[in-house]
């Protein structure tokens, strides 16, 4: 055996340890119920990998470790699963946590277990593994995981293995029954971590007071190969600290803040090193441990082998307790250990005592007197700190003088208490302020990782404006390309044209409809501010005035663009023979269809009549186009997007008169006879319109053609000039010597195509946009911008296509003003809709705009409450009263809100 060192301090409380080792270490029975938390150990708690209602064996796993530093939990016997939810575990605050709790069966069977042939082959890293899996924690002070322990890294050298024999805590003696009774085994687990940390050095350290203990050691040492020293010293509190122990075993002092590994030492405790023993040779996983029962207030106190989870009822219970002796209930021994409220706190892998004490033996506290600066608790300090001053700081929240005076090196032995005379409770201060400590940095680091997202996300933000900044500019800038490459064209356009362009019909309709809405919203501004009697209508007369001379005027321009304009282009006889007989086969399955329907008696014989009387129509006028054209007589013209466009003005019109007819008859006007009368006028003019429209368009008037012919041989003209186009775009990339033919096929059948489509202009065909209808559908305007707008786009990538070379530029460039006349109709008349049902409101005293956002968070306050409540049934559901009112008020807030939106958005 070796000399060795002492420490600073300590004290020598009465041991009263021959209480519990008078009988070997018993077998505590199994409980009907094993309440297993799942947080046993420092660092995160294990999650739970079973469900209520399973059946689990003795040995299982639980719940599997979650994080570095943490442990799995296995079932100490078999039965159901019958909760998992908080219960209370020890813990000086009594706090409950969850747990696992099983009701036992009583066969306490066990799952297939066995240990490892030769654990030397493993590598170290499996054997770590292997040991991580089976549950092994620190079984003498907080439950570090061992195998954090074990796996110190290659690089990282261990000179010292110390194995904590001590127990100086009094009455405490598990270890020391331990040693005595499974020595071999416990050496067994030194030589398994002596494996794996390759040491160059092993101490067993103990106290002089465990003479049995000390030869039972030295018998089960001298079997062993290896080279262990146990060294004995005299009996004081706390030399079983780590860093105590150090100190003794070797001199050495760890560094304030440092932990033993850094300076190539490791300590494990005995209990530690039978559990790595069963777990390796056995496949046994840490589910039991050795149980000091003692106090006076037990009849037969002595040790236990209890399993984790086993209420202290049941030990008390076999170690026959009397319940009216019992004063205190305490978990370790009187100095480091800690009151539990009752007896159903389970056992857990660092339970290495139940004290039940009688009022004589643990009496209570005294009252604390003021501090008389006896020097006293300096002395006995082991830790060899400050701990009058240590305590002035606690008191006065002074919490960081306290941390630079190493609060955290104290070790909670309660060394100082035990000698104050003014019986100051200096330990709790210390917990209080190293709480409090805690808690401030764990706050701060909140704030610290608020902080950094918070930058980041202003970084993020920064960025993405950079981002928009620069391609807002490049969109600019192609803006800008696109407007150069249009005023080129109409500039190259105007240089080859002999004679001045006709007017664009199309664009001085556009500029009198644009000139009628604006002039419409003025009027609607002047009249809503005289009726509020708001100041500036002259300024407001003066422009309405003004839009009407603008309006007159383009409209004048326009039909005097639409009385010069040319006659129709003469038709091609051939597409005229084509569309006569297109009508005429049509006609004749039409008649056969009848026939069948009168043959057999089935079908619709009234409609079938009408479509062949339509289709005889059709025919004939097909037939006489033809032969004008053959004559070179061509039919009179008939505008019937213009009669359309009349027939739906007019049917606007007797809609408004309606409604007025029908606010005056609710009113009790005296002009209702009259607007009855009118009503009536503008009916018939509104029946006179659609007679004219349906006349035309059925009878084939404008110029005798069937439109769905022309406009599908259009169609079939622009498909081949694609398909001509793709074949010449192939010959070119691939250098065929055919190239220049295909051109100049590709240039003959755009001449067709062209053709086609003046045919199918000049019969009728119309390609703007349709006005509005009489009732306007909001959801059709919307859809009808957005599809413009895409088409628009595509048309754009064509033209820039066609710049490079890949495309008819001039085609391109074509279509894209085309559809840039569509859009900007169909915007046009989405924003004129969008304006009216902002006055509409806005007479009524209502901001549309801020009654959409209100609706909006409406709809978006219901479904948080709705989550909120859902969450809440989970969680607490007997407290659901108040939440459900207010996901009542908020959905009738969002009604009440949706249903005045829909007035104008309806």
């Amino acid at each position: 055996m070796r000399t060795h060192f002492a420490f600073h301090g300590g004290v020598h409380p009465p041991e009263n340890k021959k209480q519990s080792t008078g009988l070997a270490i018993q077998i505590a029975p199994v409980p009907e119920t094993l309440v297993i938390p799942l947080s046993q150990h420092i660092g995160a708690p294990a999650e739970p990998v079973v469900r209520v209602g399973d059946r689990v064996l003795k040995g299982q796993i639980i719940a599997e470790a979650v994080g570095r530093i943490s442990v799995n939990v296995h079932a100490s016997s078999s039965g159901v699963v019958e909760a998992i939810e908080p219960r209370p575990i020890p813990h000086t605050s009594g706090m409950e946590a969850p747990c696992v709790v099983i009701r036992t069966d009583g066969l306490d069977e066990w799952i297939d277990h066995k240990g490892l042939d030769d654990y030397r082959r493993l590598k170290k890293a499996d054997l770590i593994d292997y040991i991580r899996e089976h549950g092994i924690a620190g079984m003498g002070g907080a439950g570090f995981p061992t195998d954090v322990k074990l796996h110190l890294g290659d690089d990282h050298i261990v000179n010292t293995l110390i194995l904590n024999a001590m127990e100086c805590e009094p009455y405490i003696t598990a270890d020391d029954m331990l040693i005595r009774e499974r020595a071999e085994e416990i050496v067994s687990g030194i030589e398994i971590m002596a494996h794996l940390l390759k040491p160059h050095h092993i101490i067993i350290g103990t106290e002089d007071n465990k003479p049995q203990a000390l030869r039972a050691l030295e018998k089960a040492v001298r079997a062993s190969q290896l080279d262990i020293d146990i060294i004995s010293v005299p009996t004081v509190y706390p030399s079983g600290g780590e860093k105590q122990l150090i100190k003794l075993m070797t001199g050495i002092e760890v560094p304030s803040g440092r932990i033993p590994a850094d300076i190539g030492i490791v300590c494990q405790n005995v209990g530690t090193a039978k559990a790595i023993h069963d777990a390796v040779h056995h496949g046994i996983p840490l589910i039991s441990r050795v149980v000091t029962l003692t106090g006076l207030a037990l009849q037969h106190p002595h040790n236990m082998e209890a399993r984790i989870g086993t209420p202290f009822e049941t030990l008390l219970g076999a170690a026959e307790v009397i319940e009216s002796a019992l004063y205190r209930l305490v978990m370790g021994g009187p100095m480091m250990g800690f009151t539990v409220p009752h007896d159903q706190i389970p056992v857990i892998k660092t339970t290495n005592c139940i004290l039940a004490a009688t009022i004589e033996e643990m009496p209570p506290a005294p009252p604390a007197n003021p501090c008389i600066r006896c020097g006293m608790c300096e002395q006995v300090c082991p830790a060899e700190l400050l701990p009058q001053q240590l305590h002035w700081f606690a008191k006065g929240k002074e919490f960081e003088k306290a941390k630079n005076h190493n609060l955290f090196d104290c070790i909670e032995c309660g060394a100082c208490s035990y000698v104050c005379p003014s019986n100051i409770p200096l330990v709790q201060y210390y917990r209080f302020a190293k709480a409090e400590i805690r808690a401030e940095e764990a706050e701060q680091r909140k704030a610290d990782h608020a902080r950094k997202r918070f930058e980041a996300r202003q970084e993020r933000l920064e960025r993405e404006q950079a981002e928009k900044e620069l391609r807002r500019k490049q969109r600019a800038e192609e803006a800008a390309k696109m407007q150069a490459v249009k005023q080129d064209k109409l500039q190259r356009h105007a240089e080859v044209s002999e004679t001045a362009a006709e007017p664009d019909a199309k664009a001085l309709k556009t500029a009198a409809a644009v000139a009628r809405t604006k002039l419409k919203k003025a009027q609607q501004a002047l009249k809503s501010a005289q009726d509020k009697g708001l100041e500036g209508i002259e300024a407001l007369q003066a422009t309405v005035t003004e839009l009407e001379q603008k309006a007159a005027a383009a409209q004048a321009a326009l039909e005097q663009a639409e009385k010069g304009a040319q006659p129709a282009a003469q038709l091609d006889s051939k597409q005229l023979k084509t569309a006569a007989a297109v009508a005429r086969t049509k006609l004749k399955q039409a008649e056969k269809a009848l026939q069948q329907a009168q043959d057999s008696g089935e079908g619709d014989l009234t409609e079938l009549q009408a479509k062949v009387t339509e289709l005889t129509a059709k025919a004939a006028q097909a037939q006489t186009a033809f032969e004008a054209a053959e004559s070179g007589v061509a039919p009179a013209a008939v505008d019937i997007a213009g009669l359309k466009e009349a027939m739906d003005s007019a049917a606007v019109k007797v809609e408004k008169a309606r409604q007025a007819l029908a606010d005056s008859e609710a009113n009790g006007s005296p002009a209702v006879e009259k607007m009855r009368a009118g009503v009536e006028k503008l009916e018939q003019k509104y029946q006179s319109a659609k007679s004219d429209f349906e006349v035309a368009n059925q009878q084939g008037q404008s110029n005798g053609v069937d439109l769905e012919a022309l406009k599908a041989d259009m169609e079939q003209a622009s498909d081949k000039v694609k398909k001509a186009e793709a074949a010449l775009q192939t010959a070119r990339e691939n250098g065929s010597p055919a190239a220049d033919k295909m051109a100049a096929g590709v240039d003959k059948l755009k001449g067709k195509y062209e053709e086609a489509r003046q045919a199918w202009l000049a019969a009728g065909g119309v390609e703007a946009v349709a006005e509005a209808k009489v009732e306007v559908d909001p959801k059709a305007l919307k859809q009808q911008v957005s599809i413009m707008r895409t088409k628009l786009k595509k048309a754009q990538t064509a033209v820039e296509a066609a710049e490079a070379g890949e495309g008819d530029l001039d085609l391109a460039a074509s279509e894209f003003e085309r559809l840039t006349a569509l859009y900007e109709d169909a915007k046009q008349a989405w924003d004129a809709y969008e304006a009216e049902q902002n006055d509409k409101a806005a007479a009524q005293g209502i901001d549309l705009k801020q009654l959409k956002i209100d609706a909006a968070l409406a709809r978006a306050a219901v479904t948080k409450a709705e989550r909120a409540l859902d969450k809440a049934r989970e969680t607490q559901p007997d407290d659901l009263d108040g939440m459900e009112e207010a996901l009542l008020a908020a959905r009738q807030k969002a009604e009440q809100l949706n249903q005045t939106l829909s007035r104008f958005t309806d």
